[in-house]
């Protein structure tokens, strides 16, 4: 029989060398492409126009068009995850209604993101005939970032003390008002770091928008809303099929890294914006 503490160290060791594998491929995965791609970055790489199929020139309009994307997205998602966020936080009195919000929410968080983009051509391109634009990806990237705003968002008004929501009823607000000047207030961290967070995850998707929203070559600024645009991920892509054009695959690497580069930056405001609104909560 192995003894007590024995067992204590070996599942600490085990832990030990799970982190230390995790920060390893993450440490060899981050310094690949910083190491690659810095070779071909450049203020000239960025602000330049994609040329030759994107083996030549820059990414200046993908990285416009990846932009487009994400804050309309951000645009599209606010109100109905905040309004579901407070519904299901304010409003929800039944257990059994609430854990069925809760499924549906989680649910539609686990669908692959490529089934988003079959929704998309299935439904607005095939059947409403809106063809492949810029305003339908963004519709299906806020789609597919909903369920984190709505979590991230309720989280942080359930972390509120009941009792704030009963001094300011004792005081004579209406359930609205306790929601304006109270709830809101002490939530708004959730929902500005749940929206920062899914967009840091919507921003490097292919699958739902290459479908309905991007051409891989060819498209510039989009002079209305139903023109597609280029982003860096189908960028990407299109790259890497170049793969024995050495020019290319310099590209693909920059471009690579300029998306990694967005994502970790909308990540670290995530971090600092929820460190930095949260309220101070007494214990």
């Amino acid at each position: 029989m192995l003894s007590r503490a024995f067992k204590n160290i070996l599942f600490a060791s085990a832990l030990r060398s799970a982190l230390f594998i995790s920060l390893a491929i993450l440490t060899f995965l981050i310094g690949s492409i910083v190491f690659e791609g810095i070779q071909a970055l450049s203020p000239n790489f960025l602000f330049s126009q994609a040329l030759d199929f994107g083996a030549a020139g820059g990414i200046r309009y993908q990285l416009i068009g990846s932009l487009i994307l994400i804050i309309f997205a951000a645009i599209f998602v606010l109100p109905f995850a905040l309004g579901t966020a407070l519904y299901r936080s304010e409003y929800v009195k039944s257990e059994a209604v609430g854990r069925r919000i809760d499924i549906a929410i989680f649910s539609l968080n686990g669908i692959p993101s490529i089934t988003y983009g079959l929704f998309g051509l299935i439904v607005f391109v095939n059947i409403l005939g809106m063809g492949v634009s810029w305003l339908i990806g963004s519709i299906i990237l806020a789609m597919m970032i909903l369920p984190t705003v709505t979590v991230s968002t309720y989280q942080a008004m359930r972390a509120i003390p009941n009792i704030y929501r009963e001094n300011a009823l004792a005081l004579g607000l209406t359930r609205s008002e306790m929601v304006r000047k109270v709830i809101l207030p002490q939530s708004w961290h959730g929902l500005v770091t749940g929206l920062l967070i899914g967009l840091a995850r919507a921003i490097g998707e292919t699958a739902p928008i290459m479908f309905v929203a991007t051409a891989f070559s060819g498209v510039t600024w989009p002079q209305s809303i139903f023109e597609p645009v280029s982003t860096l991920p189908t960028h990407i892509l299109a790259l890497a099929q170049q793969a024995t054009n050495p020019d290319a695959l310099r590209n693909a690497w920059g471009a690579s890294l300029t998306l990694i580069i967005l994502v970790m930056l909308l990540s670290g405001l995530a971090f600092i914006a929820r460190r930095k609104l949260e309220p101070y909560r007494p214990t």
